[in-house]
């Protein structure tokens, strides 16, 4: 009896394990404390130094709508801080916009002058998700066969690449798992 609740309680740490992965979208707020502002001269080219966004994650814009909005902009519009034909405007105070593609994101304050102050911010996002699989080989196609490979399978031409969005802990529970696995049952 002991021994099955001690394998009941592997799976249950498998599971959770498995559920737990940092490939998971993340939040960040502009400016972090300071929010989305003109004051205190905050520098948000600084901001987002160090910080790798992915496709998926959310932005958070915090300021006071009264006195500041948020813009999205064309590159040609965040380097001239021009406010006239923004892609997206927002202006609820606390704006969560997701990235949905990788690449630049310009976002400028819209209020005369803001902009001109350093209220802008480009995020640049890397792809996100890993990429669909690639499609099974037609079932015409015959696997070639190497000397000395076990039977049934074929080396591929071309190894999968890991990708710009592939994070190591997100396999970190596919290789703890197993390990605490084998020292819970050892321990039975």
């Amino acid at each position: 009896m002991a021994s099955l609740m001690k394998l009941g309680l592997v799976v249950v740490v498998l599971v959770v394990l498995a559920g737990k992965s940092s490939s998971a979208a993340k939040v960040y707020t502009v400016g972090d404390s300071i929010g989305w502002t003109i004051l205190n001269n905050p520098n948000y080219t600084a901001w987002v130094s160090g910080k790798t966004f992915h496709a998926g994650d959310t932005i958070v814009f915090k300021y006071n709508k009264q006195f500041h909005n948020v813009l999205e902009v064309t590159k040609a519009d965040y380097a001239a801080c021009k406010n006239g034909s923004p892609l997206a405007e927002y202006t609820t105070g606390d704006d969560s916009i997701t990235l949905k593609t990788a690449g630049h994101h310009y976002f400028i304050c819209g209020v005369p002058g803001h902009c001109q102050l350093g209220q802008k911010v480009d995020i640049s996002a890397v792809g996100g998700k890993a990429s669909a699989p690639a499609p099974a080989p037609s079932p015409s196609a015959a696997p070639s066969t190497v000397p000395g490979a076990a039977p049934g399978f074929a080396p591929t031409a071309n190894p999968p690449a890991l990708n710009a969005g592939t994070r190591l802990p997100a396999m970190l529970p596919l290789i703890i798992g197993p390990v605490i696995a084998a020292r819970v049952l050892l321990c039975l």
